[in-house]
């Protein structure tokens, strides 16, 4: 395929996340943005306008997206269970697709997609963001570059203090979502872990899991009103909290945490390396707090040194869909067939199997 060559692209799910790949579209060279799929209508005619989607182009149902789109491109940012059945649609109608974390409810299900990728040649991504933070950026060009040595021990985690998502909604509902935080949150940790250590297999996970606020109506911006009204049955079936201690093949092994809603002081992420040279780590905060640091601990001539690298811009989504475009265009997608994102579903699945046994999982690698 020629770069010059434009593609046509549709987005599914019209919330935060879809918003993003919808601006990621509308700045990538010869990609046009002309199809929107969703079920709330205001949002749909809105965003519809703001893109300048024709009418017959905005579909309630994204079964019609699919059949009558004529897309090359699709992206995918709708609840949890619905990104298998649409991915494996989509692609079996010819289209390359970019899905948003985490890829699947559980394992199989991401694996249909895998498939569905290989039977039709064609590109599935996920949108796994937060490795194109600019400090993880930095931190990879280190470890690369053998500053750390042999990393032997990491740690990463994304804790919040009170922020379940719509407590009540789909997000807390397994059925929905497929889990809690380490679903919604440690799924992106895993990741920026695992790509900074070059990708080691996980050998075994042994973790738990523990939900002391959202059955009680607490841990999110509707605690007032939960606790007024009572959680409905149903409402909150998901972990608030999650740990797991992975082992890797590599002899190495990662301590993974994150949390909706803890007693703890603020929001904030980490990750934390331990290498025979040298230690690194990354801190920040909530999305929009500013507060952001990077640090690695080696020494020089044999003298302790703290070094601060240079750190490029955050990539985020927008280079999320650039990727994803990029891809496409290569021609060659054996590469780019999900199969990284499925390895993060099967740890995130032998994670909750340790925390509902109470016993350490033996991973196939």
């Amino acid at each position: 395929m020629s770069g010059d060559d434009r593609l046509r692209a549709g987005v599914i799910g019209l919330g935060w996340a879809g918003q993003q790949h919808m601006r990621g579209y509308a700045e990538a060279v010869n990609v046009d943005l002309v199809a929107l799929s969703g079920m709330e209508f205001d949002a749909l005619q809105q965003l519809g306008d703001t893109y300048g989607i024709a009418e017959n182009h905005r579909y309630p149902d994204w079964r019609e997206l699919v059949d009558h789109g004529r897309l090359d491109l699709v992206s995918i940012a709708t609840p949890t269970t619905l990104h298998a059945p649409i991915a494996v649609a989509a692609l079996d109608a010819g289209m390359h697709v970019l899905c948003e974390k985490p890829m699947a409810e559980n394992a199989d299900t991401a694996r249909l997609m895998v498939e569905a990728a290989e039977r039709n040649d064609r590109v599935l991504d996920v949108s796994f963001n937060h490795r194109r933070r600019g400090h993880v950026q930095a931190l990879k060009k280190i470890i690369d570059a053998g500053v750390l040595g042999q990393i032997y021990y990491a740690k990463a985690g994304w804790l919040r203090r009170e922020g379940i998502p719509g407590l009540g909604s789909w997000f807390t509902r397994k059925a929905t979502a497929g889990g809690g935080p380490l679903m919604d949150l440690g799924v992106h940790m895993l990741d920026i872990a695992l790509y900074l250590l070059g990708e080691p297999p996980v050998r075994t996970a042994t973790a738990a899991t523990y939900a002391e606020f959202g059955p009680k109506g607490k841990g999110s911006s509707m605690s007032l009103l939960m606790r007024k009204t009572g959680v409905q049955p149903g409402a909150f079936d998901v972990e608030d909290l999650s740990t797991a201690f992975l082992r890797l093949q590599d002899g190495g092994t990662l301590l993974l945490e994150s949390s909706w809603a803890q007693w703890i002081l603020k929001d904030h992420c980490y990750v934390t390396m331990y290498g025979s040279d040298g230690g690194a780590s990354i801190e920040w905060g909530a999305p929009n707090d500013p507060h952001r640091t990077l640090s690695i601990w080696t020494e020089k001539s044999g003298v302790p040194a703290t070094l601060h690298p240079s750190v490029p811009p955050d990539g985020l989504h927008t280079e999320c869909v650039m990727d994803f475009v990029t891809d496409v265009r290569s021609g060659d997608y054996t590469n780019h067939r999900g199969k990284q994102a499925l390895a993060r579903a099967v740890v995130i699945d032998a994670c909750y199997a340790s925390a509902e046994k109470g016993n350490e999982i033996i991973l196939e690698l």
